[in-house]
């Protein structure tokens, strides 16, 4: 009885738009620290601008123990997209510079996801929304921001139709306030999807978005503890919202913590919702130092990424 050896299967002999498609659904970290480097071909199809339509920077927040730079790796992935960006997602790092470089470059950006960008203002986010008139999908959650921003991006936005405004949950009843609900209600007529996980808002805020975003269709207010459903104001809700999360529904879909901060004595001591980390925000921008390269130019070489 003789034995027969397996067949094996040459990757290289795949169709290059089979590989493209298989390298697609790798992270840009992922492609720009790996998967770029396994062979010239790879390489080939990883510089396609093609290939970075859509930019997904997922981590898992632990920036001070990484060995590479993501702010560089992020610049990069952007100028290879040569333009035809539509699809981003930051998460744990960025800045001011990053966001408007992002916006420059990619005027027909649809969707801008920002996770824990702490470092990202109110100042650099209302810029880069300036150059972002296609924007149709927004997610700031867990960042340092204000209404002064949402109503920039309302203005500058129009084709907005989804907005996640995400922050940490209080049961602290005295921390009230409108202020994001009424810049939503004021400047994004065209909303469809609305969350405000852990927002501060009360009834009036509410009832402001109802009467400012028309055609809304689904709204998430776990953990806006202000919010006291009942009578006319549920009664429209309910026949208004398809989608409805009330404040005390379940977070057992939520993608992120849902523990609800109690403690403290000051109004101040998260604002807008951010952690501990945000405190140290002066000193995590030393964190990321550029390698000796000049200029973007020269990032061609993947290990140029680390510090």
């Amino acid at each position: 009885m003789t034995s027969t050896e397996p067949e094996t299967r040459n990757w290289l002999e795949l169709p290059l738009d089979v590989t493209a498609s298989i390298l697609s659904r790798l992270g840009a970290i992922e492609i720009l620290n790996s998967a770029q480097s396994v062979c010239s071909q790879w390489r080939k199809i990883c510089k396609d601008p093609l290939m970075w339509r859509s930019i997904d920077m997922h981590n898992l927040g632990e920036v001070w123990d990484m060995d590479y730079d993501l702010e560089k790796m992020c610049f990069h992935a952007v100028d290879r997209s040569c333009g035809h960006l539509l699809d981003i997602n930051v998460e744990y790092f960025g800045t001011d510079e990053l966001i408007i470089h992002i916006a420059e470059r990619s005027s027909h950006l649809k969707r801008l996801r920002l996770v824990s960008c702490y470092n990202i203002s109110d100042e650099g986010l209302s810029e880069a929304a300036s150059e972002l008139p296609f924007l149709e999908d927004l997610e700031i959650s867990y960042c340092s921001i204000s209404k002064d921003a949402l109503e920039t991006i309302g203005r500058c936005c129009p084709l907005l139709k989804s907005l996640k405004f995400n922050m940490q949950g209080c049961r602290r009843f005295h921390l009230e306030s409108d202020d994001e609900a009424l810049a939503i209600a004021q400047t994004m007529p065209e909303l469809r999807h609305l969350q405000l996980f852990g927002n501060k808002l009360t009834n009036d805020g509410l009832l402001a978005i109802l009467n400012g975003c028309p055609h809304l269709q689904s709204l998430d207010m776990r953990q806006c503890f202000n919010v006291s459903l009942g009578g006319d104001l549920e009664k429209k809700c309910v026949e208004r919202i398809k989608n409805l999360r009330r404040p005390y529904d379940s977070t057992h879909d939520y993608e992120f913590d849902a523990g609800v901060h109690d403690t403290g004595s000051s109004d101040e001591d998260y604002p807008s919702g951010i952690s501990d980390i945000d405190l140290m925000s002066d000193d995590y921008d030393d964190y990321f130092e550029f390698s000796g390269a000049s200029d973007l130019s020269d990032y061609d070489d993947e290990y140029l990424f680390y510090g």
